[in-house]
């Protein structure tokens, strides 16, 4: 059964308003009144800042749509959203089924620990509801099938998994680097380390499966360092990590992730700019900031970069970034864009047969495909991440050979859907050229101090910036609330 948030009362939700956005108020209060008297004292000043806003935020995803909501509640309405896309939610997507129902298209999970994305949920009046994992899993293997309770999880060694979480331990999420022991775990990939474990063969795959899912790369691209700071995330417990009991796969959002977006989207009218790249970046380094775009040019105090690290790198700076900050760019990993498919049928019959809906496929091309179904279960659907390299790109072609192999899982059944669709974040959407950040070995030792310093007025943002949960939804809505902090506090001072 759907568990819908309550809503706040308007008593409660002033107060917590209140305490949240005290301090950025009385900033952006300040920066009104030295403004005022200063206009006062120099009609020249004025004149010169004449179209000049307070800030403008680049990105309408989760962090950039969360910082404009922050500043608006702060008092501050001198800011502008630039969205690249025709559309709000940034790596997050709904897919429409007939009916009403929508299946996510891009992230689509919270789960324990995740205490800021479920916060603006609240505050927006979307509910959530648990992730369907009751029943038997099927793994297919060449020509062999079998079932197996995983009860909610991915099916990795526990022990393994526990020495995972003790190792992370010494890793801070947000600043991997920083560990005492960064230059040597950062010369590892997880392969590296996977392979002392003396992992049992059937068992190897599991753990292919879950670092594709959660990393975006195989085991043997996925620095060691960096999944260890993932591991910190989840408050050191590598089960919060990998599976879906308790776990960050554990709940869903009513109406599709997309929907967080959608709803400060409205709060904002016509704040949010959408179809507006931003080509060029002007003047950084001065006092205000000129971002030309393909719809003209924008005039800031205070510019947030609420987009990908490798996406800032098509962005043309003028005068160059700092040479750390754009090697970090150059060098950001932008090479997951994923594939998620959905595959609707007019209930879950699977759910008859005592299966939960999720298939591994060793060596095919569904990496994993799981029960993506509505709250009541009304219609059945199955998302699922996919291969490109191993599934046909034209959409019927997919579909057929999907459907196949779901009737190997579940029956002839599994033939007869009512609908289909297929969407290659890499061939779909240009702004987006990686979903997850497969992070390399070496990678934080050598840039990870220029993650987060702003340049002038920049202000760096995104999930890839959080202090935890970094590359998760959470972590952007996190990355938001800092940015919008580091703004407004920066319109204070000057």
């Amino acid at each position: 059964m759907a568990e819908k948030s309550s809503p706040d009362t308007s008593a409660n939700l002033q107060r917590r308003q209140w305490l949240k956005y005290a301090g950025a108020t009385a900033a952006a209060g300040g920066l009104v009144l030295g403004a005022r008297q200063a206009n006062a004292g120099a009609a020249a000043t004025a004149r010169k800042s004449e179209g000049v806003l307070d800030v403008a935020i680049i990105g309408a995803g989760l962090a950039g749509l969360t910082a404009a909501r922050d500043l608006q509640l702060a008092g501050c309405q001198s800011f502008v959203v630039l969205e690249a896309r025709d559309r709000v939610g940034g790596r997050t997507l709904n897919y429409n089924i007939e009916g009403g129902y929508v299946s996510e298209v891009g992230g689509q999970w919270i789960g324990p620990g995740q205490t800021a994305v479920a916060d603006l949920a609240r505050e927006l009046e979307v509910g959530t509801f648990p992730s369907y994992y009751t029943g038997k899993t099927v793994i297919l293997g060449g020509d062999g099938r079998v079932e197996v309770d995983l009860k909610g999880t991915f099916g990795t060694d526990e022990a393994v998994g526990a020495r995972l979480s003790k190792l992370s331990r010494d890793v801070p999420s947000g600043a991997p680097w920083k560990s005492p022991r960064a230059a040597e775990l950062d010369k590892l990939s997880v392969g590296d380390w996977l392979a002392k474990q003396n992992i049992k063969p059937e068992d190897q795959s599991g753990w292919n499966g879950s670092l594709m899912l959660t990393g975006g790369a195989a085991p043997a691209k996925m620095g060691l360092l960096h999944f260890l700071s993932m591991i910190n995330s989840a408050d050191r417990d590598y089960s919060q990590l990998d599976s879906i009991k308790h776990s960050a796969q554990e709940t869903r959002f009513i109406g599709g992730s997309q929907v967080l977006s959608s709803k400060m989207a409205q709060q904002l009218g016509d704040k949010v700019r959408l179809s507006t790249p931003v080509r060029q970046i002007s003047g950084w380094d001065r006092d205000v900031v000129t971002l030309y775009t393909d719809q003209g040019e924008v005039h800031a105090r205070k510019v947030i970069m609420a987009i990908h690290p490798a996406l800032c790198d098509q962005v043309q700076f003028h005068p160059p970034l700092p040479q750390k900050r754009a090697a970090l760019q150059r060098a950001w990993p932008a090479h997951s864009p994923a594939r998620k498919t959905a595959m609707v049928y007019r209930r879950p019959f699977w759910r008859d047969k005592g299966l939960n809906g999720h298939i591994f496929d060793i060596g095919g091309p569904v990496i994993w495909a799981y029960d993506n179904s509505p709250p009541g279960g009304e219609i059945g659907v199955i998302n699922a991440f996919v291969m490109s390299a191993k599934l046909p790109s034209e959409p019927d072609a997919a579909k057929a050979m999907q459907t196949e192999l779901y009737a190997r899982a579940w029956g002839r059944e599994a033939l007869s859907p009512v609908a289909y669709h297929d969407h290659d974040w890499g061939r779909d959407d240009p702004w987006t050229i990686t979903c997850v950040s497969a992070i390399p070995p070496g990678f934080w030792t050598t840039h990870g101090e220029a993650l987060r310093p702003p340049c002038g007025n920049l202000i760096w943002s995104g999930t890839e910036t959080a202090e935890i949960w970094a590359g998760y939804m959470d972590g952007a809505v996190r990355s938001g609330h800092q940015a919008s902090l580091q703004v407004l506090n920066g319109l204070r001072r000057a």
